[in-house]
């Protein structure tokens, strides 16, 4: 697909992806403003990233940190202002130092040690990083994250740590078991709501769905969704087609 023909089939998709957003949002009474698309550039070069932004994209997001410092450093040559990258991928703690200052947030903070090493070289540099908490509410044994009582039993330890400013939560279905995906979605809502009642914490972020299941984790009350082969595959037929 040539260039031009692939930034007109950017656009079209995007327009199809806003009306399942809106149409989500109808079917769950609220308003298509509350939920933000990403769009995970993973398996796509900055010159196609470039392109989504032409299409109107404006939040993105990487899986690897070497990737997310590959494609910022190939933005800084062409001498074009990247876009906001969160980091949605497991990062490693020898990977911390990478993604400080380059994401515009970690979405992946899986365990209690991660949260407490990137505090602390966060503090180091001076920096705050908006973080999501990483929740296996599927449990998943393949899959990282807190399981929802671990991070409901620490939560009030999370929100002392300097260098780190928890934004909300976010979770993956479980893999091939699509019957689960609504229930994955509605614990993550729900153990929100839990922690916010019985801690401190302010998480209005809910970071769930993704390009086969994104509409039904609206559903439930996902304010952002991570969206990939349906942005970015010409070849890539939702599901609900």
């Amino acid at each position: 697909m040539d260039p031009n023909s692939y930034k007109e089939f950017l656009a079209q998709r995007r327009q199809e992806i806003i009306q399942k957003v809106h149409d989500a949002c109808q079917r769950s009474g609220r308003s298509a403003e509350d939920v933000d698309i990403y769009a995970v550039s993973k398996t796509v070069g900055v010159s196609q990233v470039i392109q989504a932004m032409e299409a109107g994209y404006t939040h993105f997001a990487e899986n690897r940190p070497q990737e997310l410092v590959r494609k910022l450093s190939e933005f800084q040559e062409q001498g074009i202002t990247p876009p906001p990258f969160d980091m949605i991928g497991n990062l490693q703690k020898n990977k911390i130092n990478a993604v400080l200052g380059t994401a515009a947030r970690i979405q992946s903070v899986s365990s209690v040690h991660l949260a407490e090493a990137i505090s602390a070289r966060a503090t180091e540099k001076n920096l705050v990083v908006p973080v999501l908490f990483e929740v296996n509410v599927s449990g998943e044994s393949t899959k990282s994250g807190f399981a929802p009582e671990e991070l409901a039993q620490w939560m009030e330890r999370l929100l002392d740590l300097e260098g780190i400013e928890p934004q909300g939560l976010m979770t993956m279905a479980p893999a091939h078991e699509p019957a689960e995906d609504r229930v994955t979605f509605r614990g993550l809502r729900e153990l929100r709501d839990s922690l916010e009642t019985n801690t401190a914490a302010s998480l209005p972020v809910l970071s769930c769905g993704m390009s086969d299941d994104f509409e039904m984790a609206i559903e439930e009350g996902a304010t952002l969704v991570r969206l990939g082969r349906i942005v970015f595959d010409p070849q890539y037929t939702p599901a609900s087609d």
